[in-house]
């Protein structure tokens, strides 16, 4: 989206500069190398992101893969955008010197070195995930394997950390496609024969949702869709089932004007369809830890079918999909540095509570898998 209160000359500058810096490099798909940086701000971009990560998103692999200096990007684009290229670059230092070490220990650096201003992971987690977008091209199976299991490991952890569950998803499909390939395809494969047999089931069953919010006084915006195939997986495994006796994998989101409108259509939702015990979460009253908040049933629909649905607000929905992103772009400034701060009283808890580098990552993916 075109920002009117974009800084245009810092961003133009930001672009000519990294285009002359990366000359004629090329990345592994023949594409020239300042596709990615390009691509990396695009993402940042759609997430309403200042001008300062913006420019940082265009400069970010200056420092490290050309010869750019410290010294001319702060002269050219000041102290602040400085800072946060060099956070990216020690962040890509790290990545670097730990191929070899164990991901635990990696991630303990990775914290410790964003802990300074979460936009530099912000704009590490654009980087890996258009990393990922293009890891087909990579020609060597074992490479692609390593960095879709850091990913799957470091980085959709972290983007989930943050509450970043867009990015989180994604990076787990793509990842999941190289770690699990037959398993992957097979789910994708049964989820398409499902669509085919099914003919628009979930079109009709969101709309009948719809009618039944409206009729009852709520206006709902509703959307539904197969669970991702890494979800999928992961269940089939935690369960020891097959996908035939997964009996939830169409999930809907209704949102609603107010809060007061989520717990109405909640219980609209209730009297209607017969709730599956157990599967009842307010993280509403009781938000997630990254400041997620939702209400989570599932209900027993037609044909036996179960299917889950999540009610929000459109203020809730979007932080449950960007997460800290959303807090960065929206909130006034006061707001931000309160929720870095407590984004840095966090992680400084995580540092010190988990006493080995492998409790932390455990940790890590605890949190991550607890629902």
């Amino acid at each position: 989206d075109y920002d009117p209160d974009a800084d245009e000359a810092l961003l133009n500058r930001a672009y000519v500069f990294s285009m002359q810096a990366h000359g004629s490099q090329k990345r592994a798909s023949g594409d020239p190398y300042f596709s990615h940086p390009i691509e990396v701000a695009g993402i940042l971009t759609d997430l309403h992101l200042d001008d300062e990560t913006i420019a940082t998103a265009i400069l970010h692999d200056t420092i490290e893969d050309t010869v750019a200096t410290p010294e001319e990007i702060t002269r050219l684009f000041g102290p602040s955008v400085a800072r946060l290229v060099d956070g990216v670059t020690k962040l890509s230092k790290i990545e670097a010197q730990t191929e070899n070490e164990r991901a635990a220990e990696n991630l303990r650096k990775f914290l410790l070195a964003m802990s300074d201003d979460i936009r530099v992971l912000l704009v590490k987690l654009a980087d890996r995930l258009h990393n990922m977008r293009t890891l087909h091209h990579i020609a060597k199976p074992e490479k692609r394997r390593r960095i879709a299991k850091e990913t799957m490991d470091i980085y959709a952890p972290l983007a989930e950390r943050i509450g970043m569950y867009e990015f989180m998803r994604e990076m787990q499909s793509l990842a999941f496609e190289q770690l699990e390939p037959e398993a992957s395809e097979s789910i994708h494969r049964r989820l398409e024969q499902l669509k085919q047999g099914d003919g628009d089931r979930i079109a009709k069953i969101a709309s009948g949702l719809k009618s039944v919010l409206a009729r009852a006084g709520v206006e709902a915006e509703i959307s539904g869709r197969e669970k991702h195939p890494y979800s999928i997986f992961r269940k089939m495994s935690e369960r020891h089932i097959s996908f035939e006796q997964l009996s939830d994998v169409m999930a809907f989101r209704a949102i609603v004007p107010t809060e007061e409108d989520c717990y109405r259509a909640l219980g609209v939702i209730h009297r209607r369809w017969p709730m599956v015990p157990g599967r009842f979460k307010d993280y509403i009253s009781t938000p997630k830890r990254n400041g997620y908040r939702s209400l989570h049933t599932s209900v027993i629909h037609a044909d036996n079918a179960r299917i889950e649905i999540q009610i929000r607000t459109p203020d809730m929905h979007a932080e449950a999909e960007f997460g800290l992103a959303a807090h960065w772009a929206y909130k006034e400034k006061k707001v931000r540095a309160d929720s870095q701060h407590s984004w840095i009283a966090d992680l400084v808890e995580i540092l010190e509570t988990a006493g080995s580098p492998e409790e932390l990552l455990e940790h890590t993916r605890m949190a991550m898998y607890q629902d």
